[in-house]
């Protein structure tokens, strides 16, 4: 075993001789030994706030059954995970059970030697820090899986996910849902002048500005390259088509600054209510609002079921250092 400063073990025994064969043999790695002779002792070691790196359970332990304490020590310990070794005569089918479970970590026979005990605690320490790194690992990546990864947004799947569990909730609240979905006006325009990774940082800069004008509750994706989708729950047409305003004039009206330029970007507005219906059939509303937008011109907000007007001219925003056209027409 290597020696460590902060390890805390737990030795839960009433026999005076596992005891003394085996607290000095804990000490040896530098850890702070805390002895329980009944089970109300382990469990209080278990409850109090200092979390505990190894558990040696004495099968015998006096004051409960073992599985019935290894129930309670797992409730008392609340999410706080740490390896347990059972010290035991036999090896019984219940025992096993426990094992291949993920209960307890390893079964030692009483009477082990010492140098065996060494070995048998390292092994049980390193796997069980393996199996606890591996499981960081996996929740990490379902965790990132669930975001885009330019922008940090949800990404479509993520979202998609999220708003039918929203349009459930919606329909046993009766309240209301509403999205805004959102494309920047000829982004195609600005990678062919800018480049990708230039455009990369006005997508960057659009999700921040966005996100700062959202409720705490309010789900924000990325849903394609330049597209964007809010979902505002609670909120009505007449709150979402507020709230494309402030987009409109808080987002794109102020310049971005990007790779030595200062340009203007515009955007145009798609918007739907739920009404309790399925998230992909007000997703197809609020794209086809979006596409009604577009045909409208630059910086258009429309709601699902609203005629598109006649396109007007794109307002023209040229630098002042090369009077080039900061908004393509």
């Amino acid at each position: 075993m290597n020696t460590h400063s902060n390890l805390n073990f737990l030795l839960a025994s009433g026999e005076p001789d596992l005891l003394s064969a085996l607290e000095p043999l804990l000490a040896e790695c530098g850890a702070h030994v805390n002895i329980a002779l009944a089970a109300e002792d382990a469990l209080a070691v278990i409850a109090a706030p200092i979390a505990q790196s190894l558990v040696l359970l004495d099968v015998r332990l006096p004051g409960m059954e073992i599985c019935q304490l290894l129930a309670a020590m797992r409730d008392a310990a609340g999410s706080r995970r740490f390896p347990i070794v059972l010290i035991s005569d036999t090896v019984t089918e219940e025992l096993l059970d426990r094992l291949a479970e993920g209960v307890i970590d390893d079964i030692v026979p009483r009477g082990t030697a010492p140098e065996f005990w060494r070995v048998r605690i390292g092994s049980v320490m390193r796997g069980f820090r393996a199996g606890y790194d591996l499981e960081q690992l996996r929740e990490s990546l379902a965790l990132n899986a669930q975001f885009d990864r330019l922008t940090g947004v949800y990404n479509r799947d993520a979202l998609l996910a999220m708003l039918f569990r929203e349009t459930d909730r919606v329909q046993r609240m009766k309240s209301s849902l509403c999205m805004v979905l959102f494309d920047v006006d000829d982004f195609g325009h600005w990678n062919s002048r800018l480049g990708a990774d230039a455009c990369d940082g006005l997508l960057c800069q659009i999700v921040d500005r966005t996100s700062r004008l959202l409720r705490s509750y309010d789900l924000l994706g990325r849903v394609g390259e330049d597209e964007f989708l809010i979902a505002m729950p609670g909120c009505s047409a007449v709150n979402a088509v507020m709230l494309a305003e402030r987009l409109r004039v808080e987002v794109f009206c102020e310049p971005f600054h990007v790779a030595g330029e200062t340009i203007r970007l515009s955007a145009c507005f798609g918007i739907s209510s739920s009404h309790g219906r399925s998230a992909l059939v007000v997703l197809r509303e609020a794209e086809h609002a979006l596409a009604w937008a577009r045909s409208a011109g630059p910086e258009s907000i429309l709601c699902f079921g609203e005629s598109p007007q006649p396109a007007h001219a794109s307002i023209k925003y040229l630098s002042p250092a090369t009077s080039d056209e900061l908004l393509a027409g």
